[in-house]
């Protein structure tokens, strides 16, 4: 059977070339995927799967039932949404939508589990455990489209029992695939503040309520939560990546705004680190006389791979791919929306090598001229059959 699965493989790698080239040619946003979910309902009615749309919007599932265990289920799950970025390649696939750009690699998970569920119903007789197929929209935006499709229903009906999912990964040589066991990528919430002070005159600083110096201050402070604070063996990141305060040389404006992350591997520490925050703020406009009004979106809980899921898939991809193309992964401060699957069952994230040095294909994700070989197309296929047959 595992021969059977290669050849099967390599014989559609056109075809799923032919589909990712098409998806990257006209990539949709967050909860806009239309045309992307037409394109997937498209294949799988041509292929005679059954499947349900219009889940979240464009989300799509179908089902692939086993006939030796149907009571058993596992799934795969696929994002299709693109960023708001001007792709800069100059290649005959590079997108049509203005602005639009599939640069963190969802029309590769797609055209991969597009070809992979051509295949496996192909050989349903065999399946060890039914297979749903999860086509996701919206992992780029707040709330993610992971924790609405769970909200839906997705992992009943049949009640899935594990999850699984791919994504590329710019610094793995095409032909590899990587795990991490255990936490893996890091929780993400979006901090907005506001600080409201009296703008004025630049020379007459008595009359002012500086919101820049408060701004510094506030900054500064905030630095002290990954550096200071954290405990030691908890991952930490806090970046303020947003400065806006509208004055000019001899002009102290009224209002200054920032906007950054906070990330973390712990969510004890993740409620903690709120409230520094908050507090923080609290101390610098008392002190200052400024107004500073914190706004903390909570953004997707850390990924944690089971780990004993994750080694057994780690056995399998290394009698699938060879033992020299599955790397152990360090962790990343990342996020993802995988992560409410991982919440709610044993769920295991892939990373797929896409990278090729000779060919230029070297940039990373949400860059304007991320790309990837192909050849990791037929990777990800083989991988997730394999999963499927034998997990």
């Amino acid at each position: 059977m595992n021969q059977l699965l290669q050849q099967k493989a390599e014989q559609i790698k056109d075809e799923v070339i032919a589909m990712r080239r098409h998806l990257h040619q006209h990539p949709e946003l967050s909860f806009q995927e239309v045309e992307t979910s037409k394109f997937i309902q498209e294949k799988l009615t041509s292929w005679g799967i059954k499947f349900q749309n219009n889940i979240v919007g464009t989300g799509v599932v179908a089902l692939i039932e086993s006939k030796k265990n149907p009571q058993r289920c596992i799934a795969l799950r696929a994002d299709m949404d693109a960023l708001p970025i001007q792709e800069l390649n100059e290649v005959d696939y590079k997108s049509r939508n203005a602005g639009i750009m599939h640069a963190c690699g969802h029309d590769v998970h797609t055209s991969i589990l597009l070809a992979t569920a051509k295949i496996l119903n192909e050989l349903k007789d065999e399946l060890p455990t039914s297979v749903k197929l999860i086509f996701q929209p919206g992992e780029e935006k707040l709330p993610g489209g992971a924790k609405l499709m769970i909200e839906a229903g997705v992992l009943e009906n049949p009640k899935v029992e594990q999850i699984f999912a791919l994504h590329v990964f710019p610094e793995l040589e095409a032909g590899k695939v990587g795990l991490k066991s255990g936490m893996y990528m890091a929780s993400c919430d979006e901090l907005y503040f506001t600080i409201n002070g009296k703008g004025g005159h630049a020379a007459m600083p008595a009359l002012n309520i500086d919101p820049i110096i408060s701004a510094s201050k506030l900054i500064l402070a905030l630095k002290q939560i990954p550096d200071q604070l954290c405990p030691t063996e908890i991952p930490c990141v806090l970046a303020i990546g947003r400065i806006e305060g509208l004055g000019a040389t001899n002009v102290i404006p009224d209002k200054v705004e920032l906007q950054g992350t906070f990330r973390t591997m712990n969510e004890l520490w993740r409620t903690a680190a709120h409230k520094l925050i908050h507090e923080f703020a609290k101390n610098i406009a008392e002190e200052s006389g400024a107004e500073i009004i914190v706004r903390i979106e909570n953004g997707y809980p850390y990924l944690e791979n089971n780990p004993q899921l994750t080694e057994q898939t780690r056995a399998i991809l290394k009698t699938t791919l060879g033992e020299d193309n599955v790397i152990d992964l360090p962790i990343r401060m990342t996020g993802e929306d995988f992560s409410f699957f991982a919440q709610k069952i044993p769920a295991t994230f892939i990373r797929v090598g896409v990278r090729n040095e000779a060919k230029g294909i070297v940039y990373g994700v949400h860059n304007a001229k991320f790309d990837i070989d192909e050849k990791a197309l037929e990777v990800g296929v083989k991988s997730l059959l394999a999963i499927s047959f034998n997990s």
